[in-house]
């Protein structure tokens, strides 16, 4: 490692050669601000195109001032990040970016959690001396994304997301100049395009370019509808996140105090996605050994290795990119809609009702969960199994517009019978915490052996791709884990080519998988974020009295009552589902 000398605001310090000046600057408590750069260093995300000109600071010698997030660092530089010079270009630059940005801050939906309001906030805009004409752009609405192009400062973060780390290619730089903005191809709206909802463009956008669809209006309204019942669910991540919302420090677990909420709001039955993830091991174990046992037998028809199907963008994803595998994946529905093909199915039943009197909630991590709720093929005579999906954001405003005291609520727990869970339903909210939890369900079920180590550590981890053998008392099973989409492509050509060691693939979109959902509070490119909310979602399980997912009494109770058997005829019509070639949704108007 090559060491060079430098000075930065009159602070001699020693830097590894290639550092940029903003990397330095940080590393020796210096602030620079900035608007495009973005930087995830655990996960191995960077985005600095330079382009927003905020990070601009003078380095002796050269005429013009340097960006500081793509220059990099030189033996004897003497760098001034905050003099007048530099101070006046940045608020010139800041003026000249809110010159075309909407000024609808008191409505907008990052109001108090935008980048750009902050930076306004701090160099103390108070008028913008530019007058001008202002680009405008059409709305998109989709599912699960609204594009509000309109308030787009090209800070390209988004685009990095989508191509270069989830390499879907949804979004790119369209038009010059002043007509330059992150779209869509042919500026197509995003259900005509590859978009797969993950949700991590909403993640990373410093502005109100890109938020989800909210459905908080729509909950209160069916709440307050005497003539139905209301239920909600609640994923496994959002316990590990949303306490953020509301001033707990990240990893903070808030389970009870969500429940408790919950019934404050009055939903009329408090449940838990766990539950439903406890279910979908049950139906997604016992493929996975239905699949081995027929290749170990000889069934050459078997196709393997079985991929997890939990996500629905990974789902969205592959319809997209890899159709000709559609019957690789599991065809386990994801736990939300399992919880919700019950709730409307064994649960309306129990309750002496409709499913058409009855409304499913999910509070989820995740804006694709949005999309995958409104899917036609979830819903009986147009009915969906699950009639709205929350985000944990949209929770937390939904909370505060109740007047709730979140932090004085006591702990409360769910009901019963869909709230019982085993640590194996909540680690589904981790990348790896799905394999692990049918790993832990399936070596008893084909062994007939308890587990004498239940944490299988070796499948954990935030590294993008990762991989480890699990013994069944004998019989190696491999097992691939990847999270981000583009670490998922690199698994799947592998597959395709028929180079694949694995077994088993668990794949989640996002990265970190659903504790960095694309609807989990903002954390601003802080990577010790997701790390919190990891170790929290490992430290529920461990604290649970029951931890493997087959154990769960309550589903042992729904199928001797109700399901039958594991991928029986009832548990395969209700729990399963099929999949679909995306590229002919892909449509091109250029008469738009």
């Amino acid at each position: 490692m090559e060491l060079i000398k430098l000075t930065i605001d009159n602070k001699a310090i020693e830097i590894e050669k290639g550092t940029t000046i903003l990397k330095a600057a940080k590393q020796n408590g210096i602030n620079i601000p900035t608007l495009c750069y973005l930087e995830l260093k655990d996960l191995k995300i960077v985005n600095k195109p330079g382009g927003c000109r905020i990070c601009v600071v003078e380095v002796e010698g050269r005429r013009n001032l340097a960006p500081a997030c793509v220059t990099e660092c030189q033996p004897g530089m003497v760098i001034h990040t905050h003099s007048v010079r530099v101070i006046n270009t940045r608020r010139t630059v800041l003026e000249l970016i809110l010159s075309d940005h909407p000024f609808d801050c008191l409505i907008c939906p990052k109001n108090g959690n935008c980048e750009l309001q902050t930076m306004a906030q701090k160099f103390g805009v108070r008028e913008i001396p530019f007058q001008g004409v202002q680009s405008t752009y059409r709305k998109d609405f989709s599912p699960s994304i609204i594009r509000d192009i309109d308030k787009c400062i090209m800070c390209r973060r988004c685009e990095m997301m989508c191509n270069e780390f989830q390499t879907v290619g949804a979004l790119s730089a369209i038009n010059r100049g002043f007509e330059s903005v992150v779209s869509t191809a042919f500026d197509q709206l995003l259900e005509k395009s590859v978009c797969t909802y993950c949700g991590q463009c909403i993640a990373v956008c410093p502005v109100g370019a890109l938020t989800e669809a909210d459905h908080t209006s729509k909950v209160i309204r069916a709440i307050a509808d005497p003539t139905k019942t209301v239920i909600v669910q609640t994923a496994p991540a959002v316990r590990a996140a949303l306490g953020e919302e509301f001033g707990y420090a990240p990893g903070t677990l808030v389970t009870g105090k969500m429940a408790a909420a919950l019934r404050r709001l009055e939903f009329d039955y408090i449940f838990d996605t766990d539950w439903a993830a406890d279910l979908t091991i049950w139906e997604e174990g016992h493929e996975l050994l239905d699949r081995l046992s027929r290749h170990l037998a000889g069934d050459k028809t078997v196709k393997l290795p079985i991929l997890t199907s939990c996500c629905p963008a990974w789902v969205k994803f592959f319809e997209h990119q890899f159709p000709e595998m559609h019957e690789i994946p599991s065809t386990a529905k994801s736990p939300q809609q399992m919880f919700g093909a019950m709730a409307k199915s064994y649960f309306v039943e129990k309750l002496g009702i409709t499913r058409e009197e009855m409304v499913v909630v999910s509070i989820m991590p995740c804006v694709a969960k949005k999309y995958e709720s409104s899917r036609p093929e979830f819903a009986v005579n147009d009915n969906p199994d699950v009639d709205f999906s929350l985000t944990t954001r949209e929770l937390a405003a939904l909370i505060r517009q109740s007047n709730i005291d979140f932090n004085n609520l006591p702990d409360e727990d769910f009901d019963s019978p869909m709230g019982s869970s085993t640590g194996a339903g909540v680690i589904f909210g981790t990348t790896g915490g799905v394999i692990e939890a049918a790993c832990r369900t399936a070596y008893e079920v084909f062994t007939k052996k308890p587990l004498e180590k239940i944490d299988f550590k070796e499948l954990r981890g935030l590294d993008g791709i990762r991989s480890a053998t699990i013994d069944f008392d004998g019989l190696p099973i491999n097992i691939g884990i990847a999270h981000g989409l583009g670490n998922a492509r690199k698994l799947l050509e592998e597959v395709k080519a028929g180079k694949s060691k694995f077994h088993a693939i668990e794949i989640m979109a996002c990265p970190g998988g659903c504790i960095n959902g694309g609807g989990q509070p903002l954390h601003h490119g802080d990577s010790e974020v997701i790390k919190a909310r990891w170790r929290a979602i490992y430290e529920e399980d461990a604290n649970k009295p029951l931890r493997k997912s087959h154990e769960n009494p309550d589903i042992i109770k729904l199928y001797e009552e109700y399901l039958g058997k594991p991928l029986g005829e009832k548990a395969h019509h209700l729990l399963h589902t099929h999949y679909f070639d995306r590229r002919t949704d892909i449509v091109i108007d250029l008469e738009k």
